[in-house]
């Protein structure tokens, strides 16, 4: 499944001239898509209480597919996530799109989904991607940043990663978050599986890894969703995904990341 590398026109409806209303207006949203309504709701009071109202990005999904996972496709949890990233798309992106990566071993895929199209669509695409394999976490990274860099967009992007364990390859994962620490791409890893366990104790050290010498400014957050993320609310969702992203706009203006000035000093990336 190739990568749409195109950022094509935004559907009718969508407000891209960086006005403060949502990309996607209420009325259209209730008649394009009912059923993200209330998740769309949820999300704009998470947006006006982080400060972010009217603010533009690229909204991005990653998605595991290693076989551990099998049940949070089989269950919909996986679907729902999708659905409560689109609500949060349709406040931030100027698309009403989300670019969705399937990764396990490999990048399995690369779809996405829109408020005209996302219904039982992540199962049908996960049943479409074949054999579950390991967990690689640097190649789907890597993906969104091709695919990032060469859309033409020029609003930051909010990665909402979604994993249930720590990757095969540590060290390559470490490496292309601290090389792309230096790009407007915030990565907020989303943990599924139990909160206790130290199957997540690698996504808290990305996590913190130091600032300046690991990378140019922290661009990543964590945050576990249990072993049940469904039941995990809507509301608690948004929140814990707006924790770290509106500081990081702050620290990334102020590092050159966003805006006019170049990158401060480079990070060691290894």
């Amino acid at each position: 499944m190739a990568i749409d590398y195109v950022k094509r026109p935004a559907p009718a409806g969508t407000a891209t001239d960086g006005s403060a209303g949502p990309a996607v207006s209420l009325e259209q949203l209730t008649t394009r898509a009912p059923g993200l309504v209330n998740l769309y709701k949820t999300a704009k009071i998470s947006l006006e209480k982080a400060g972010l109202t009217g603010r533009r990005a690229a909204v991005y999904l990653v998605l595991d597919r290693s076989g551990s996972m099998r049940p949070y496709y089989t269950d919909g949890t996986a679907q729902h996530l999708a659905e409560q990233a689109l609500g949060l798309s349709a406040h931030l992106d100027d698309d009403g799109t989300v670019p969705v990566v399937f990764f396990s071993t490999e990048v399995d895929g690369v779809a996405e989904i829109g408020v005209d199209a996302y219904e039982n669509r992540i199962g049908t695409l996960h049943e479409s991607l074949g054999h579950m394999g390991r967990t690689n976490y640097h190649l789907a990274m890597q993906a969104v940043i091709d695919h990032y860099t060469a859309s033409g967009a020029t609003d930051p992007a909010l990665v909402i990663f979604q994993t249930d364990g720590g990757p095969t390859s540590r060290t390559a994962a470490e490496h292309v978050l601290c090389t792309a620490a230096r790009l407007p791409i915030f990565w907020q890893f989303v943990g599924f599986g139990d909160t206790d366990s130290k199957q997540f104790d690698f996504l808290r050290k990305l996590d913190e890894l130091p600032v300046p010498a690991k990378r140019v400014v922290d661009n990543a957050g964590f945050f576990p969703a249990g072993p049940a993320p469904m039941e995990l609310s809507d509301d608690a969702l948004y929140r814990s995904l707006m924790t770290e992203f509106p500081s990081w706009l702050v620290a990334a203006r102020e590092a050159g990341v966003l805006g006019g000035r170049s990158p401060s000093a480079s990070p060691s990336p290894a």
